[in-house]
């Protein structure tokens, strides 16, 4: 009988340290945060840089009557070393909120460490923001190599920065 309740007694204080844990871990203020979208999982259209659709703006749209938006070209001529070559940028839809994928140079890419990577990702992110475009780097291969993904649902908006970095052997991981 002893024996019993101190079984009950150990799970019961088991059970208390854990509840006690998880709210520690979890702080109530997290569950109120509204969460950042998912980066759009469309696939990227090389062929709208040569072809482009009404719909598209690229780095070799011009609009003579007013600015065009987004307006990256500053930041295109900005950018380190020529890295960034070519945009399209989608407006918003039924389905995705508004994007803009990015074609760097991965020769260069792949020169710069983590720091300058977000560096380049946080200050074309924050453009594209600026429009209420979330962002996508890719290669011309269409490898995705990094995500620039806001809720603009909430004042300012919460943005989010994803990476992806090969390993030595090819293999690549989000960071």
């Amino acid at each position: 009988m002893y024996i019993l309740k101190l079984c009950e007694r150990q799970t019961s204080f088991l059970l208390l340290l854990t509840i006690s844990l998880t709210a520690l871990v979890v702080p109530p203020s997290l569950a109120q945060t509204p969460s950042i979208p998912l980066p759009s999982s469309a696939p990227l259209e090389l062929d709208l840089l040569t072809k482009p659709k009404d719909y598209v703006i690229t780095a070799n749209t011009i609009n003579p009557e007013r600015l065009t938006v987004p307006s990256l070209w500053w930041a295109q001529q900005n950018s380190e070393k020529k890295l960034l070559d070519n945009w399209i940028a989608y407006p918003a839809s039924d389905k995705e909120p508004a994007r803009v994928d990015l074609i760097v140079n991965q020769q260069i890419w792949s020169l710069l460490d983590y720091v300058e990577r977000y560096n380049f990702v946080n200050r074309l992110g924050s453009a594209a923001r600026n429009f209420g475009y979330n962002l996508r780097v890719f290669n011309y291969q269409k490898e995705p190599l990094a995500t620039y993904t806001c809720n603009f649902s909430t004042s300012p908006a919460s943005c989010s920065i994803q990476t992806t970095v090969k390993n030595k052997i090819g293999l690549q991981r989000s960071l």
